[in-house]
């Protein structure tokens, strides 16, 4: 029998090839999304369709709301800043950054881990072609692998979690070119953190600019 595993799924291009690349590694995957005020809620249409064509045992969207906290642009009234391209991107975090967002996200896994008696959670962070967030560094998450261990049953009990960062030191192209190497559907996929009514990518945010890269640099038009 296959080993479960917790994923964290967005919808988004990184977190549909974490999902493959746990199925690749021989797991049994369960989804994890969270609808938490985010703008581009339009996101978790994407997420559905993604855990339904990659075939996940289970998908759970966990309701939080982080817009009572605020301090972002995707969760607050701050404007999504837009470039003409990827070259624009500053080195400094940007105002899209959502605080504690991945510690948030992770602890929610960690629970769903302990309940399913996994002991494998995939997260789709990455460490080169991303906007700077805090959050996607290996250092970090180094340290909630180690608190983990020291925070739940199942650690002081001997049976340690692992958070896999199957991305974390891949550019962007890297990452398309494994997903499509492993069957990834990206045109199910949404990246945009600021999408029209409608939910059409604007194609000037920083998400919108690294992706449209990444597959410029595989020499590949994005499906999307």
């Amino acid at each position: 029998m296959k080993a479960p595993a917790v994923v964290l799924l967005s919808g988004g291009l990184d977190s549909a090839t974490a999902l493959a690349i746990a199925k690749a590694d021989g797991f049994t995957p369960y989804a994890l999304s969270f609808r938490y005020g985010q703008r581009h809620a339009v996101e978790l249409d994407a997420a559905r369709e993604v855990a339904a064509a990659q075939g996940v045992t289970r998908h759970v969207i966990a309701d939080i709301d982080l817009r009572v906290f605020g301090g972002s642009a995707l969760t607050d009234d701050l404007d999504v800043p837009h470039h003409s391209n990827a070259d624009d991107l500053g080195d400094g975090i940007p105002v899209t950054y959502v605080p504690a967002r991945n510690t948030v996200f992770l602890s929610f896994a960690l629970a769903w881990a302990e309940t399913l008696g996994a002991a494998d959670i995939f997260i789709g962070v990455n460490a080169l072609d991303y906007s700077g967030y805090p959050d996607c560094r290996p250092e970090y998450i180094r340290a909630y692998e180690q608190m983990a261990n020291l925070a739940t049953k199942a650690g002081v009990e001997g049976r340690g979690l692992r958070i896999h960062t199957p991305l974390i030191d891949l550019t962007k192209a890297q990452i398309i070119r494994r997903g499509l190497d492993l069957g990834v559907d990206y045109s199910l996929t949404h990246s945009c953190y600021d999408p029209d009514a409608a939910g059409r990518a604007c194609g000037t945010c920083d998400s919108c600019l690294i992706r449209r890269r990444g597959f410029a640099e595989a020499g590949m038009e994005d499906p999307a």
